[in-house]
């Protein structure tokens, strides 16, 4: 179960998440492409992997858009040699009730979450057939792939339709030797999240204190937030487990939120 050498592309690669997945990708010997919107931010994580001794390059990423998404895939490709990990992580949040949700925010959320993973998997899948390696393809899903929450309609759609996704680049890539999985973690303190406290907050009509208590880690054994570390770990695991023992499953890492 080794990343050394291996291709590792991250989307949403610029922090949170993602940047921590492909620094302990890296530190196991992965080759990263980090791959953003926010191209100051992804060279900047880059270069924090080449300073340690890695090596990483940035494309600048649109998940949502086909043609940027084969173009970012292609440089990659271009610069070394394959894509044998990829990591659909990039997303957003946006939460209201369903009556107040506007259709163009739904739209926004399921082309960002759905789309993005569609769209990098039919271009990363390509080049792992071609190479006849196998691949594995780890789609960042949540607690909300299983459970629902209130104000979250888009969202838990989403994370939901990357179970569905995963198993069936499952079935379609085993004899290739391809896995999909989908990492499900519970709540994680990152900019995201802590954004969503005095939003959920003021939509609840409880303290932010009670947002945190009673709504995002009530349901866990210890009342802990899940850290980036405890879901990168996760994801360098399952990107270095190289057979189809585990594939088309969904890890969660929730502190005990949800249980399967």
């Amino acid at each position: 179960m080794s990343l050394q050498g291996k291709v590792a592309l991250v989307t949403g690669a610029a922090s949170g998440i993602g940047k921590e997945c492909a620094l302990t990708m890296s530190r196991q010997g992965a080759i990263l492409v980090i791959a953003d919107l926010n191209q100051a931010a992804s060279e900047l994580v880059v270069q924090e992997i080449v300073k340690a001794g890695g090596q990483a390059m940035a494309v600048t990423m649109d998940v949502t858009n086909e043609d940027a998404v084969n173009a970012g895939i292609e440089q990659a490709v271009n610069k070394f040699g394959s894509i044998d990990v990829l990591v659909s992580n990039a997303g957003i949040q946006i939460v209201n009730p369903i009556e107040d949700y506007l259709f163009s925010d739904w739209k926004k959320m399921l082309a960002i979450h759905l789309d993005g993973a569609f769209l990098t998997t039919k271009a990363a899948i390509k080049h792992m057939y071609a190479g006849g390696k196998g691949g594995s393809i780890i789609y960042m899903g949540s607690v909300h792939s299983h459970e629902a929450s209130k104000l979250k309609s888009a969202y838990v759609t989403a994370k939901h339709g990357l179970l569905g996704l995963a198993r069936v680049v499952a079935k379609e890539g085993g004899s290739r030797g391809v896995r999909a999985n989908v990492v499900c973690p519970g709540f994680v303190r990152t900019p995201l999240v802590e954004k969503q406290i005095p939003e959920q907050a003021a939509a609840l009509g409880i303290s932010e204190a009670d947002v945190v208590k009673n709504v995002m880690l009530k349901e866990t054994v210890d009342g802990e937030f899940t850290t980036v570390a405890d879901v990168a770990n996760t994801v360098a695991f399952l990107a270095g487990f190289d057979t189809n023992a585990i594939t088309g499953q969904s890890v969660v890492v929730s502190h005990g939120w949800y249980m399967q």
